[in-house]
């Protein structure tokens, strides 16, 4: 009788360590999934706020869904802001860098200072201070020019692209000249303003900008799988 006691206590205790073992299996996995997953901060104007539709239906949206399919895990926090400039993103970029605490910061802002005819030189320091920010944090960036038509005279308009290209190389971030090329030579992809993209065409931008991001996803996560 007491052999069968402690043959049956040994399997019990047998069972219990191998459940042991695969809770703590689980919870590793999981942490190095949490680890492997980046975080992805989209700081923009209403080009990226989805102005005129739903939030669901604006291009962060629609990229949030696709990434967490094909990069299972990560999170794209949106703060941006309709009728932001350089200035008032500045300001606040702080703020959000600390709430998001990103991997990759997607900074789309600019087009309010072209349109407003603001200067360029302001808004290149803003620009620059918020680059200089994100890489400080840790985090890498992805610039997202912009383009404003010819109506604005010559020379603000080259002053004007200038501004992103040169950014571009001093800081050595990912960088796209204008993120709205596929659609910007057709009216009918905008809203009645004429500046803002339709909700039809807010998937066109979300591809754009997954492609733009893909070497710096495909880089955190070896990093995350590393740490």
């Amino acid at each position: 009788m007491t052999t069968i006691l402690l043959q049956g206590r040994g399997r019990l205790i047998h069972a219990r360590c191998i459940a042991a073992w695969v809770l703590l299996l689980c919870a590793w996995s999981v942490a190095g999934t949490a680890a492997a997953a980046p975080t992805v901060l989209v700081f923009g104007d209403s080009l990226s706020a989805a102005h005129g539709m739903a939030q669901s239906q604006g291009w962060v949206a629609l990229m949030r869904k696709r990434l967490a399919q094909s990069y299972p895990g990560t999170r794209v926090v949106n703060a941006s802001v309709s009728g932001e400039t350089t200035a008032g993103g500045r300001e606040r970029f702080d703020a959000a860098l600390r709430r998001a605490e990103p991997d990759i910061v997607v900074l789309e802002l600019g087009g309010n200072d072209g349109l407003q005819v603001l200067d360029t030189r302001a808004m290149h320091d803003n620009l620059a201070a918020m680059i200089e920010a994100a890489q400080h944090a840790g985090a890498r960036v992805l610039l997202l020019g912009m383009r404003i038509p010819p109506n604005f005279g010559p020379v603000y308009t080259t002053r004007f692209h200038a501004v992103f290209e040169s950014l571009a190389q001093q800081y050595d971030v990912a960088y796209d000249p204008f993120f709205l090329a596929p659609i910007a030579d057709d009216r009918s992809h905008f809203q009645s303003d004429g500046i803002h993209p339709t909700a039809a065409v807010q998937p066109v931008l979300a591809k754009r900008v997954i492609a733009d991001l893909q070497p710096l996803l495909s880089s955190a996560h070896r990093q995350g799988d590393q740490s």
